[in-house]
């Protein structure tokens, strides 16, 4: 355990599952204390919890949200900042995806994906931020490796990630000095799940895509968040790719 990480508060949006359960195993274990955000996944959540407070008691916490529902975003903050009398860190990492195209495109998904990929990013972040000054903490968006190279007929999700680059620079500016705020940018890291559009064929040429011929693990994208957060005090307003080269050779 990295002590001096001891008794720091991270809050990460969508921690259940997936890359965020890895972001939240490998800040678990560099001594961060855990306050776990869910929509849905309660049973993740709680498994997770269990998980992890066997490695160190009283260290994590999960509680349930509408990230949609920006009025309620500022509890999150103060469940935080009541259940471990601080926060230090904040990761935006919930998301979600799928395609819209022209001429599918209506209200109800732009609501969707954009709220949950730009909005609440915004509304948390601005809540946060009066705790994360007090203890010159920072901010980690998940963003896309294909803001600057839209992805085919996902026009509302691109332009929300494109967004959240902006958002992360804006913060920068905005929170500084006290605050940091950065972007890690995934590549082919973890597959959707339940999307027929990415079977064999496609995987495959995303491999060939990518620069170092294969996918990456989250366990990548969470040594990126954790090397933000802990290794990095003078870098703010960067959005770190880890695509293993693939936005480079589209």
């Amino acid at each position: 355990m990295v002590t001096n990480n001891t008794n720091k508060v991270v809050l990460i949006t969508g921690g259940a599952k997936r890359v965020g359960a890895a972001i939240c195993r490998k800040l678990h274990a560099e001594g961060f204390n855990l306050m776990i955000h869910y929509r849905s996944s309660i049973n993740e959540a709680r498994a997770l919890q269990a998980e992890l407070s066997l490695q160190r008691p009283n260290s994590v916490a999960i509680i349930q949200g509408d990230l949609l529902n920006i009025t309620g975003l500022p509890n999150l903050v103060a469940e935080t900042v009541k259940h471990f009398g601080r926060l230090d860190v904040l990761i935006n990492n919930a998301s979600t995806y799928y395609a819209s195209e022209i001429g599918d495109i209506d209200e109800a998904k732009w609501q969707d994906l954009m709220g949950s990929n730009l909005k609440a990013p915004l509304f948390l972040s601005q809540a946060a931020a009066p705790e994360l000054r007090k203890h010159h903490g920072c901010i980690i968006n998940i963003t896309d490796m294909h803001v600057e190279r839209p992805k085919k007929g996902y026009i509302v999700y691109s332009v929300a990630k494109a967004g959240l680059v902006t958002l992360t620079k804006s913060l920068a500016h905005e929170l500084s000095p006290e605050v940091r705020v950065n972007a890690v940018a995934p590549g082919p890291v973890q597959w959707p799940e339940n999307n027929p559009q990415f079977d064999e064929v496609y995987r495959q040429r995303v491999i060939n895509q990518t620069l170092l011929k294969r996918v990456g693990e989250a366990e990548d994208v969470a040594k990126a968040v954790k090397f933000l957060i802990a290794d990095a005090p003078f870098i703010t307003g960067h959005v770190l790719a880890v695509d293993g080269g693939r936005s480079l050779n589209l």
